[in-house]
């Protein structure tokens, strides 16, 4: 083979460091940009936030035309001096023994020492325990013996959260040389503990507990009671000419029966589970204006940085120095870090107003006149590719007067109408749920049913879709949602 050189254009893109922090920039949530904001701040000392007070170059002038007094103490001696004086003064003026002016109970006041105004309850004190805690603390107020304390706190380390108990008796016997009846009655003693239901086996047992704690005199606790022990799968099935056949109620009876069913927690330790709240921070604001709805970043959360203007006229462009080195290379990973701050704004901008102008009708009507949109159509609008749209609307959220909403919300998949337009699957589930709302509750919409109620508005999509979109948005089957009352 004969050896030649040869000349090749071609263009590539290239990754440079540039443009990899502004890519992760713009990736990133609110919370994660404000920690990579303050990282940035802790590291380059040409970066300053803006909020910090920064003297004026008046005051300093004015500080360094002061005339200085040479022959005033120096600041060291004077402090020395003056430190020494005011100990001595301490020492002086403080005697050795003190009046009280107050009395034990007004500083270590008992909790049996509350005010009327204040608040008593059980669960006030009670309410940043957990489940189990709570079980043994009420555990050691009872005259039980060692033996069957120690029995109750295996019960109680087997109940789970929801309250039920998930742990076999005889593994409890077994495990602790004890008779099965032993633990039995200590179950039963903690099955009295608050909160009402907790120690059950299952669920029947669980609203059996709840309803013997009720005074005997409630209204229709028998009848309840009754439904409970023999007919639960009937009630499960909401077969309820079944259930008021074999209890020989009639309609507005048995109503009654299960309104007060109804009031019972089938999870009875639900209030002691920790749940932690979510808070989000919204990066866009949507608001109306006088040319229409227009979309703003959020000023709050908008990081404010700039370039510490001091620190910059120290740099020297003909000093090769290492102090001038180290200015240099942190001035300009300054700048670029402004300016990837600066592109994930405006990328982020255009990105909410191209929503906010396509979806006019979702911030005028609501959800069920939401247009379908895929990231396809917002790339294409402010010419930019897909990805960096899928970036931009990812943990990014836009408050609008109808809630916050992420950016990832407003785009969906569309289905053809009769009318030759395409619906979105956003205005679909809203629809769904809007007939689902307005069902009478003794006879609920079908799949079946609401596929031809869409049909008549123009929609026509397939029974298993309005299913799909159906369990999606966590609305169970018609046959659970039937209700008697």
């Amino acid at each position: 083979m004969k050896q030649s050189l040869q000349l090749k254009l071609g263009t590539q893109l290239t990754m440079t460091p540039q443009l990899q922090q502004a890519i992760r920039l713009l990736q990133l949530s609110t919370l994660d940009l404000q920690q990579e904001v303050q990282a940035a701040l802790d590291s380059n000392p040409m970066l300053e936030a803006e909020t910090d007070e920064i003297a004026s170059s008046a005051d300093i002038s004015e500080l360094q035309a002061e005339p200085i007094n040479e022959q005033a103490t120096s600041p060291t001696e004077h402090t020395v001096e003056e430190r020494d004086l005011i100990e001595s003064d301490w020492s002086q003026s403080i005697p050795e023994e003190l009046p009280v002016d107050s009395r034990w109970d007004d500083v270590y006041t008992s909790h049996s020492g509350s005010t009327e105004n204040e608040d008593p309850s059980f669960e006030r004190n009670t309410s940043t325990d957990g489940l189990q805690d709570h079980l043994r603390w009420q555990l050691n107020l009872t005259t039980l013996s060692e033996l069957d304390k120690s029995i109750g706190e295996n019960l109680i380390d087997g109940i789970e959260p929801n309250g039920l108990l998930c742990t076999p008796l005889d593994e409890i016997a077994n495990s602790l040389s004890v008779g099965e009846d032993e633990v039995l009655a200590v179950l039963r003693a903690i099955q009295q503990f608050e909160p009402a239901g907790c120690g059950a086996r299952n669920l029947q047992e669980c609203l059996l507990l709840q309803l013997q704690q009720l005074p005997g005199e409630t209204p229709w606790l028998k009848q309840a009671q009754c439904i409970i022990q023999r007919h639960l799968d009937l009630l499960g099935k909401r077969d309820f000419r079944q259930l008021s056949r074999r209890t020989r109620l009639n309609e507005a009876q048995l109503g009654e029966v299960i309104r007060l069913i109804q009031t019972l927690n089938p999870n009875p330790g639900e209030r002691f589970a920790e749940q932690e709240a979510t808070y989000v921070t919204p990066d866009i604001i949507v608001s109306r204006r006088e040319l229409g709805w227009q979309a703003n970043l959020n000023p709050e959360i908008t990081p404010r940085i700039r370039v510490n203007s001091h620190y910059a006229s120290m740099v020297k462009r003909a000093d090769n120095s290492r102090d001038n080195n180290f200015l240099r290379d942190h001035l300009q990973e300054a700048r670029w870090f402004l300016k990837s701050l600066q592109s994930r704004h405006e990328t982020l901008l255009k990105v909410a107003n191209c929503i906010v102008e396509k979806q006019q009708g979702f911030f005028e009507e609501g959800p069920e006149a939401m247009r379908p949109m895929v990231l396809a159509d917002v790339a294409e609008a402010i010419g930019m590719h897909e990805s960096t749209i899928s970036r931009v609307t990812t943990q990014k959220y836009m408050l609008t007067p109808r809630g916050t909403f992420e950016l990832k919300y407003f785009f969906s998949s569309h289905v053809s109408t009769d009318s030759g337009e395409d619906a979105s699957s956003t205005a679909i589930r809203a629809l769904i749920r809007k007939l689902i709302n307005a069902e009478t509750p003794r006879k609920p919409l079908s799949d079946n049913k609401i596929t031809q109620e869409l049909d008549q508005q123009g929609i026509k999509v397939a029974r298993r879709t309005v299913a799909k979109y159906r369990e999606s948005m966590g609305i169970p089957s018609s046959s659970e949602r039937k209700r008697l009352v």
